[in-house]
C-alpha cells in the first residue's frame, strides 16, 4: 500500500517519553496503513531506547520500521529516517512532542487528496504548540495573516510573517522526493539542525499550502532541552556552525528570485545572526567574542547585501549594542522578549 505520510522520530536515550510519541501518531491515524513510522535509535546507550524501537517495529510491522545508527546526532537521525521511508510526504516528530488526533486527521484527509487527484503540493504548513512545562500552559504559533488558509499558493502569494511566525520544523510537512532531490546539509554531532531543515529546502518550493489546524505538539521548558538558556550558551559553538551553514547556501539577492520568499529568508537569516549575537554575549568560554566577531566579518566578505540587511537593521542593532552597558541592554531586551513570547 502507498504511504501517505512518513514520520521520522529521532531517538537518543528516549525511552521515557517516545512511547507516548509514536501513540499518539498511530492513535491519531487510527492505526492507519498508509501512515508510517521510521524510529531512529541514534546510539542510544543509557536506556531501552533501542528495545523499545524494535518491539514497536515488531508489534506493527506493516506501519512501523526501527532503523538503528551509531550516534551521530539528530541531523542524521533525520536524514535516516528520510532516507528509510516510503511516504509522499515527510514530517519530523521529536521523540518528546506528540501530534493532536483530530488536527492530523484533517492532515492525512488533505494529503490524500492530493495524491488521489494528482495535485502536487510541495509543502503543507500547520500550526504547532508549545506546551510550557513550569507553569502547564501553553501557546499557539499559527499563521493567520501570513498565509491564506486552505489554499494552494506560490511563495508570491503569501504575507508578512512577524517575528514569533518563522516557519519551524515542527509547521512543516514536505514532499518527501522535494527533500531528497537536492539533499539537506545536515552536519552530524549538532544541535539545531531544525533550521537548517526549515530554511535550505525553501527554495525549492513550488507549491505550499496552509492548514489552520494544531497539529504539533511541543513539549518545553525541561532544564536539559536544547532550546534552555543555559544549554544554548553552552552550545554557541554549534549556534555558530548551524548559522554558517544557513549563511554559506545562498547568496539570497542573487539566488531566490521570489522577492517574498527572499525577505521571508533574509528575516530569518538575520534572527540566526542575532541568537549568534546574543548567546556569544551570555558565554563566558574564552574566546566566545572573537568567534562572534569571526562570523560577522566572514559574513560581510562573502555577502555584503545579506551583511547590511542582518547587521544595519533594528535586529542587528539592538543585539550588538557596543560597550559592556550595551551588552546588558542586549541580554536584558533577550530577557523580556523569552519571558513575553515563552519560546524557551
Amino acid at each position: 500500500m502507498q504511504k501517505t505520510i512518513t514520520f521520522g522520530i529521532p531517538c537518543y536515550n528516549s525511552a521515557a517519553y517516545m512511547d507516548h510519541c509514536i501513540s499518539s501518531i498511530l492513535e491519531g491515524s487510527d492505526y492507519a496503513e498508509d501512515v508510517q513510522i521510521i524510529i531512529v535509535d541514534d546510539g542510544s546507550n543509557k536506556d531501552d531506547t533501542p528495545q523499545k524501537a524494535d518491539d514497536w517495529a515488531k508489534k506493527y510491522p506493516t506501519i512501523i520500521k526501527a532503523v538503528h545508527q551509531p550516534n551521530s546526532g539528530h541531523g542524521i537521525a533525520v536524514l535516516s529516517s528520510l532516507k528509510s521511508g516510503d511516504g509522499v510526504y515527510y514530517k519530523v516528530v521529536d521523540s518528546d512532542d506528540w501530534i493532536d488526533k483530530e488536527a492530523f486527521q484533517a492532515l492525512l484527509t488533505t494529503l490524500r487528496t492530493f495524491i488521489k487527484t494528482d495535485t502536487r503540493v510541495d509543502l503543507v504548513i500547520s500550526n504547532y504548540v508549545y506546551e510550557h512545562v513550569e507553569d502547564g500552559t501553553h501557546t499557539t504559533v499559527n499563521y493567520g495573516f501570513a498565509l491564506p488558509k486552505g489554499k494552494i499558493m506560490t511563495w508570491d502569494q503569501i504575507g508578512h510573517f512577524n517575528m514569533a511566525q518563522n516557519l519551524l520544523m515542527h509547521s512543516l510537512c514536505y514532499r518527501r522526493d522535494l527533500l531528497l532531490n537536492g539533499g539537506i546539509p545536515m552536519p552530524a554531532h549538532t544541535f539545531y539542525v531544525d533550521n537548517i531543515y526549515a530554511f535550505v529546502p525553501l527554495p525549492r518550493v513550488k507549491t505550499l499550502y496552509y492548514l489552520d489546524v494544531d497539529l504539533y505538539r511541543y513539549f518545553i521548558g525541561r532544564e536539559d532541552q536544547s532550546v534552555n538558556e543555559s544549554v544554548m550558551t553552552s552550545r554557541v559553538d554549534q549556534q555558530l556552525r548551524i548559522t554558517r551553514i544557513m549563511m554559506h547556501s545562498y547568496h539570497l539577492y542573487d539566488d531566490v528570485k521570489q522577492t517574498k520568499l527572499r525577505n521571508y529568508m533574509m528575516n530569518y537569516f538575520t534572527l540566526m545572526m542575532a541568537a549568534c549575537s546574543i548567546f556569544s554575549k551570555l558565554s563566558e568560554k574564552p574566546g566566545a567574542d572573537e568567534a562572534l566577531k569571526n562570523i560577522w566579518t566572514e559574513l560581510k566578505y562573502y555577502d555584503p547585501k545579506m551583511y547590511r540587511r542582518a547587521r544595519m537593521g533594528l535586529v542587528g542593532i539592538a543585539t550588538n549594542l557596543p560597550s559592556e552597558t550595551g551588552k546588558k541592554a542586549t541580554i536584558g531586551m533577550f530577557h523580556m522578549a523569552a519571558k513575553l513570547v515563552k519560546f524557551n
